[in-house]
């Protein structure tokens, strides 16, 4: 795998952590959790700093670099659109750069305003076509085209926005557990991690076995 997956992996493996974290109510679970954010904080910080390293002078961004953080998308049975509104960015197209993976895609402006622009959303609500994904930059404006692998319209843009939606929801529902929401994130980041996530949760799992007497009581 090369190290730009590895970076996009670790990303968004450390949102949906730290997403979780702010939904966790038990303290145990907290505790593991928080041990496994500082490791991938820790193995992220090393693989960029990796690539920086990696980079040739010539190609290195140049400048400081802030977050995009406004931005609204919209969406047509093909397509999923991203709206970036970034005053004069159309004086220099040349220098925004958009790449994609199946569930995220980054996009950096260099040098505008003396200032380099980025954001990077990750976990997309549905897989999106690589090859057919693009760019258009109009005027004051970058829009994102995420090609969609199927015509199902998406309620939201990402995968821990619907999350939280499903929370929200259940949150209405007087008869339900109200432990069941975060079990069920729980089971999910479970059956879709990596062996070093699966020994984490396992971990916890088991330490919570021994407290049962005291209701903290997690069953995969």
């Amino acid at each position: 795998m090369e190290l730009g997956q590895q970076i996009a992996g670790l990303e968004a493996d450390l949102q949906e952590v730290t997403r979780v974290l702010e939904l966790c109510e038990s303290s145990r679970v907290r505790e593991v959790l928080s041990q496994e954010k500082q490791k991938i904080e820790k193995e992220l910080k090393q693989k960029q700093s990796r690539r920086e390293a990696g980079e040739r002078p010539d190609t290195a961004v140049k400048g400081y670099t802030v977050k995009i953080n406004n931005y609204g998308w919209d969406q047509s049975d093909k397509f999923v659109k991203i709206y970036i509104t970034l005053k004069g960015v159309h004086k220099v197209p040349e220098n925004v750069e958009v790449k994609f993976t199946e569930r995220s895609f980054s996009v950096l402006v260099k040098d505008l305003d003396g200032k380099n622009h980025e954001m990077t959303i990750n976990n997309l609500l549905c897989p999106v076509s690589v090859e057919e994904s693009s760019k258009k930059v109009k005027t004051d404006m970058v829009i994102v085209m995420c090609k969609k692998k199927g015509v199902k319209k998406w309620e939201c843009l990402t995968q821990v926005e619907k999350l939280t939606k499903d929370k929200d929801k259940s949150s209405y529902d007087e008869n339900a557990d109200p432990g069941e929401g975060l079990m069920n994130m729980l089971k999910k980041i479970y059956s879709e991690g990596d062996d070093e996530m699966k020994r984490t949760i396992n971990k916890a799992w088991s330490e919570s076995q021994e407290k049962k007497s005291r209701g903290d009581d997690f069953d995969f």
